[in-house]
């Protein structure tokens, strides 16, 4: 029976005729090797198809050139072309990526941050959305956030987002709202977008109105409650700043059910602006966050880590958070 694994540097020294020492000096590149030698290891690894054990790279003080990036889903439109184009930045540094999906789930955000640690990735960029993990504060690897505050001493790298909000919520009401609600997943201090719309409000002399749906809700179940919400309220408000695109699409199905004229009768506007959610709904207003200046920062400060801990050295001090503006979509749904 043939046993199907994975080459190891074992087969490679028996393929080549020389032995493991030598495999390990020619694979990195120390000493003096006749180029006879390096042909015949070139050709066995090639004949093998053997792959180095980046586990054990690792474990020997060696880069593994790959990146953890954890995220809720990348079946979200923001999180996964969030990750694309941190697979681009990396990529242009000769490094890859390997995704893990928290599904909004503490338990497995930290079973993916332990697997990651373990394995000796070369640095970590995290996205998801669960708060107070203790665990990233004893991480001692290059680490950096998007849009999460962790701790003061970890790098967060963001869109603008309370200008942003201040800017959708001004377009609602420069456009004839004047009772515009928040649909939001969290409140407190710190949601930036709630605290724009509550300022520009607050400067206006409306009192504000907030409902919440926890961004890890069921789909079947967030469509309920954002209905619920929108019902209750029904006769109180006449626009709705969601602080993500799909729940904007949610307050406009909801709109058209109950034969909102949009934007004549009701105002909506978004956030995020992907690509995908763009293409679906062409006309909804929205803030479009910068996702590759996103990408390709939190990039730069995680290699700027990488590359001082590989000197022994500290990095260079960088002001948290780090804010990108980002860009108002006026739409037709304003």
């Amino acid at each position: 029976m043939v046993v199907r694994r994975e080459p190891t540097l074992a087969d490679v020294a028996e393929v080549a005729g020389v032995s493991l020492t030598t495999v390990s000096r020619v694979l990195n590149n120390r000493g003096y090797l006749s180029q006879a030698t390096k042909d015949r290891v070139a050709k066995a690894i090639t004949q093998l198809n053997y792959r180095p054990n980046q586990v054990a790279r690792a474990l020997h003080g060696k880069s593994t050139n790959i990146i953890g990036v954890i995220v809720p889903t990348v079946a979200l439109p923001f999180f996964g072309e969030l990750a694309a184009e941190i697979e681009n930045a990396l990529a242009d540094h000769h490094y890859r990526m390997l995704v893990c999906n928290s599904m909004g789930r503490a338990d497995r955000e930290r079973e993916y941050l332990d697997l990651l640690v373990s394995h000796r990735v070369d640095g970590i960029i995290s996205g998801a959305h669960n708060e107070n993990l203790e665990e990233y504060q004893t991480v001692r690897m290059p680490l950096v956030t998007i849009d999460r505050d962790l701790s003061p001493k970890i790098p967060n790298i963001r869109c603008a987002n309370e200008p942003a909000a201040r800017d959708a919520t001004r377009l609602l009401l420069d456009r004839g709202a004047r009772r515009p609600a928040l649909l939001t997943s969290r409140t407190g201090r710190h949601n930036r977008r709630e605290a724009g719309y509550r300022t520009v409000l607050r400067e206006a002399g409306i009192e504000p109105l907030i409902f919440t749906v926890d961004f890890h809700t069921p789909d079947a179940e967030r469509a309920r409650l954002i209905d619920g919400h929108l019902d209750a309220a029904a006769e109180d408000i006449d626009a709705v700043f969601a602080t993500d695109d799909l729940s904007a699409a949610a307050v406009l199905d909801w709109a058209e059910r109950h034969g909102r004229r949009v934007p004549q009768d009701f105002k909506v506007i978004g956030f995020d602006g992907t690509a995908a959610v763009r293409r679906a709904l062409p006309g909804l207003a929205t803030v479009r966050q910068p996702l590759t200046d996103i990408a390709h920062t939190a990039v730069e400060v995680l290699l700027a880590q990488i590359q001082a801990q590989a000197n022994n050295e500290d990095a260079a001090p960088v002001d948290f958070p780090i804010e990108l503006p980002g860009e108002l979509l006026p739409g037709k749904t304003t």
